[in-house]
């Protein structure tokens, strides 16, 4: 190799090594750039919710839970061939109360 080129050669080289700080700092600015973005809007925003904006229990306890045995509710047949019932049609709940409330045991 001719001296000439191992110079070119050296100098490429820290010209890229040059490039790629000078990209490096770059990314770092963006990315400070980020986080104060977000601070920002983070002091910006409303302050959570306190203790006594949560939920508190009624006066007569807590709620407790509800045991009932459901059955299905039949869908209504169309009055003829062909045509379509409306959602109206079908009613509200897909089940309803049984009759007979005793749990089948296994």
């Amino acid at each position: 190799m001719d001296r000439t080129q191992e110079q070119l050669a050296a100098a490429g080289s820290a010209v890229g090594m040059i490039v790629i700080v000078v990209c490096g700092l770059l990314v770092v600015a963006a990315l400070l750039g980020a986080v104060r973005l977000g601070i920002g809007v983070r002091r910006r925003e409303s302050a959570p919710p306190g203790r006594s904006d949560q939920p508190t229990l009624p006066r007569t306890g807590p709620v407790r839970e509800e045991r009932e045995m459901r059955e299905p509710n039949e869908v209504p047949q169309a009055g003829r061939e062909g045509e379509r019932l409306t959602p109206h049609q079908l009613g509200n709940a897909p089940s309803r109360s049984s009759e007979n409330q005793t749990r089948p045991r296994w």
